[in-house]
Order: structure tokens, then C-alpha cells, then sequence
């Protein structure tokens, strides 16, 4: 039975590979929906939490897998979510550079470099809809949300700070503090 489950944590994390390229949060809402609507191996809150942790946690953003695989098949679910998520795109990534190096300056390579920058953009924001659905904070979480990206794409704020203000209204809207 445990041989299934990892078997099938693998088939799912190794599409994700692909897309985790561009950083973990371009998986999110894809890992999301496998995790939680597909295989019911978590539920909302699980992710969210395990999300959380792996946010707080020092490393790639993609570990949140390793997580994931931890929850639902201990040390070897972790082990066969961290290879699943690192090694195929590591493998690509070490193929496309050395032809993205031998085509450098040419017209191809521009064009696919302002190709792929829409691409990675809506992959990152689809993870980060996911996650504020799924954290259920209700219109002050998606209106600290807004805030925070309208302050960001305006001036260039340390990220803690903006997650120390975000932190500090959503606590006073909530009733948390005071």
C-alpha cells in the first residue's frame, strides 16, 4: 500500500518539477489541488499549515513537497517528494543552459526570454490565489493582500516589513490585539 502511495506522490511531483523552475511558489495551486481536491492526502488547513512552515524554514520554496510527502508517508514520502521535485528539473535545467548558453544574443533567446516572464508571473500568482483562498482570512486578508502588492509594485520595501505591517493590520482587523 505504501508502495502505491509513493509511487503516485512521484507521478505527481515530477510534472510539478517542470513548472517549479521559475521558484516553489510557481507550484502551489497546482500541488495544492493534487494534495488536497485529487488525492485527498491533506486538508486545506494542512496545507496551509505545511505551507507556513515551509516558508518559515531556510531553503527553496519547493521543500513545501517534501513536506507534503512527510505528512502523508513519513520519511520515505518526504524522501520520494524532495527527489521527485528536484532532480528532473535540476536535470533539465542542467541541459537547457548549456544550449541557452551556446544560443545567448541570438534572436531566440529573446524571444523566449520575454516569453517565458508572463508565464512564470501567472504561475506565481495563481500559487498565491490558492493560498490566500485557502487560508480563508476573508475580505481583511485579501485586502491586506492588495495592499501589500500595491506597496510593493510602488516602492521597494524590505519584504519583512511589508510581512511585519500585513501581520500587524490583519491581527487589529481580527480583533487579535488590543
Amino acid at each position: 500500500m505504501q508502495g502505491n502511495l509513493l509511487w503516485t506522490l512521484f507521478l505527481v511531483v515530477v510534472p510539478l518539477s517542470f513548472l517549479s523552475i521559475g521558484g516553489g511558489a510557481s507550484i502551489l495551486a497546482p500541488l495544492n489541488h493534487q494534495a488536497v481536491a485529487v488525492h485527498h492526502w491533506l486538508t486545506q488547513r494542512e496545507f496551509v499549515d505545511l505551507f507556513a512552515i515551509s516558508r518559515a524554514a531556510p531553503g527553496p520554496g519547493a521543500l513545501l513537497v517534501a513536506l507534503v510527502g512527510w505528512k502523508i508517508a513519513g520519511w520515505p514520502g518526504a524522501f520520494v517528494g524532495a527527489l521527485g521535485i528536484f532532480l528532473p528539473s535540476s536535470l533539465l535545467c542542467y541541459g537547457v543552459a548549456r544550449i541557452w548558453n551556446h544560443y545567448r544574443g541570438s534572436a531566440l533567446h529573446e524571444a523566449m526570454e520575454k516569453g517565458l516572464a508572463p508565464i512564470g508571473t501567472g504561475l506565481i500568482m495563481a500559487g498565491a490565489l490558492a493560498i490566500l483562498h485557502a487560508s480563508e482570512t476573508g475580505p481583511g486578508g485579501w485586502a491586506i493582500a492588495l495592499a501589500a502588492t500595491a506597496v510593493l509594485a510602488w516602492r521597494n520595501f524590505h519584504p519583512l516589513l511589508i510581512l511585519l505591517a500585513g501581520g500587524v493590520a490583519y491581527a487589529l482587523s481580527a480583533g487579535l490585539m488590543g
